[in-house]
This record gives structure tokens, C-alpha cells and sequence, in this order.
């Protein structure tokens, strides 16, 4: 009995899966047979102590029937079907892979969670250029507010605190989750040319400067300060000192200050004061 098993399940036209129309591929997904609770689990135990990839292969494909079910029930996000069955085959697979056939639960059961994250995850990234849910609240909220509404306008008040219940959130978060469903992407910039335009690009405000000329500037700015903290380094601290106190505080001292803190003739203390001059101005040429 066991071996009529193993033979029927690895005919090669029950494995077969067309690529090359969306239809041609469901319906060759339908024709792979339900596997039966012994099948799956002797499929499993073949995975799971032994590192069968042919196991593997089996479980996923008499299991792609799930993944089209699931996929079609998001349908009204405007994503293609191709792409939702996609992202679920995955979540399939990662499902096969941690099944545990001791666990005493069927596959499908198990699987359901891991296709459902993986369309979720794709339905959040292109549902709309800007993501409208990035927190667990968000997300909640993004994949059952629909299904909590009673009418096509906004919510009122006690809607809202119905549904923020119900799914163990905020008030806050319903009313700011309703108003990201009903918007809309907009461009940042329609083009010069359109002159009745109303992107968000035409409010801004605009200073007459090149940003690409004040990127540049700023750059220049910060390689400058590099380049000098560089050289500082490479004074002796009495003539870093000097140099701070003379050219790179606001209250500059002078040279007679200096000698007197040093203990040194104001000639002295310009004489090092050039030679740190130099030893920069070397640094910045190289």
C-alpha cells in the first residue's frame, strides 16, 4: 500500500505545472490531487528526518491549489493574481520547511499563516508608492478595516470606536488608517510645462539657489574642515594652542597674551605662530 503511494505520487504528469498562461497554471494546480493525512505525514517524516528535497517538492505542489484559493480573496487590492500566487508559493515553501509532522496538525493549517504574510508583505510594499502601513497597529488596520465598514462613506464616531476595539487599537489609529485608504499617490512634480498644475512640487518655496551648487559647497565645506582637523593634529600642542587662540576662536589674543602664558617674548610666540602657518598651508597643498 505504502509503495502504491510513493508511485502514484511521483507520476511525472501529476507534477507538471505549465508556465505559461496564468490560467494553464491554476488549472494544472487543481489537477494535483489532495493528499491524504497519511500521505502528507509519511511526505513530512521523509523531510523532517532525512532532508528529502523530493518530500519537499511533493508537499508543495499538491499544496499550490491553497495558495491560488488564498491569493484570490485579494483580489480588490489591484494587484495581479500572478504576483499574489507568487509571494504565497514562497510562504509555502517556507511552511513546508518548518513543518513538524509530530505536531499532529495538517499542513494546510500550518501553511495558511506563512502565505498569508508573505501576500501581505507584497500587498503593503506596492499597494501605493507610499507605504500606508508600517507599525503592527497599520497593519491591523489595513487589511481589516475594509471588511469592518458598513457603507462606502467615512465612519462616524461610534463606528470608529467599534472597529478600534475590536481590533485592539486606537481611535486615533482607525480615523488616521480610513484617511490613508481614501487618499491618493500624487506626483511630486507634474513638469515645467503644466502650468495649472497643483503638485506638491509648485508649493515649495524656492531660495534661487542651485541645490546641486549648495550640495557641492557643502561638501567642499566639510573636506575643508577634515583637511584642517588633520593638520591640527600633527601640532605640537603649544602651537596648536596658538593657532587656536589667534585664528579659530572669536575672542582672539594677542601675541603679548600668549608670551605671557608661555613664559616666552612675543617675537618668540609669532615666530611659532608662522611656523604652524606653514606646516598647514603644506598640509592643505598635498
Amino acid at each position: 500500500m505504502h509503495m502504491n503511494t510513493e508511485l502514484r505520487l511521483n507520476r511525472p504528469q501529476d507534477l507538471v505545472v505549465s508556465t505559461g498562461s496564468l490560467d494553464a497554471y491554476i488549472h494544472a494546480a487543481y489537477q494535483l490531487p489532495i493528499l491524504s493525512a497519511e500521505e502528507e505525514n509519511a511526505l513530512a517524516v521523509r523531510l523532517h528526518d532525512h532532508g528529502d528535497l523530493e518530500a519537499a517538492r511533493l508537499l508543495i505542489t499538491h499544496h499550490l491549489r491553497f495558495v491560488v484559493k488564498i491569493a484570490r480573496g485579494y483580489n480588490g487590492y489591484g494587484l495581479q493574481l500572478a504576483d499574489l500566487i507568487q509571494e504565497g508559493n514562497i510562504g509555502l515553501m517556507k511552511a513546508v520547511k518548518r513543518f513538524n509532522p509530530d505536531a499532529n496538525v495538517r499542513l494546510v493549517s500550518f501553511a495558511v499563516h506563512w502565505i498569508r504574510a508573505e501576500m501581505h508583505e507584497f500587498i503593503l510594499r506596492n499597494w501605493r508608492i507610499v507605504k500606508v502601513a508600517t507599525t503592527k497597529a497599520q497593519r491591523k488596520l489595513f487589511f481589516n478595516l475594509r471588511s469592518k465598514k458598513k457603507r462606502l462613506g467615512w465612519l462616524n464616531h461610534a463606528e470608529v470606536e467599534a472597529v478600534a476595539k475590536d481590533l485592539g487599537v486606537t481611535s486615533k489609529d482607525v480615523l488616521e488608517m480610513e484617511s490613508r485608504l481614501s487618499g491618493h499617490d500624487m506626483g511630486f512634480d507634474y513638469g515645467a510645462n503644466d502650468e495649472d498644475s497643483s503638485s506638491p512640487a509648485h508649493y515649495l518655496e524656492h531660495d534661487g539657489l542651485d541645490p546641486s551648487a549648495t550640495l557641492e559647497a557643502t561638501d567642499f565645506s566639510s573636506y575643508q574642515l577634515e583637511k584642517l582637523n588633520t593638520a591640527m593634529a600633527a601640532l605640537d600642542d603649544r602651537s596648536k594652542t596658538i593657532i587656536q587662540s589667534r585664528w579659530l576662536t572669536e575672542t582672539k589674543s594677542t601675541l603679548h597674551q600668549l608670551a605671557a602664558e608661555f613664559s616666552i617674548s612675543a617675537e618668540r610666540v609669532r615666530q611659532l605662530e608662522n611656523n604652524a602657518i606653514k606646516k598647514l598651508q603644506h598640509c592643505f597643498a598635498n
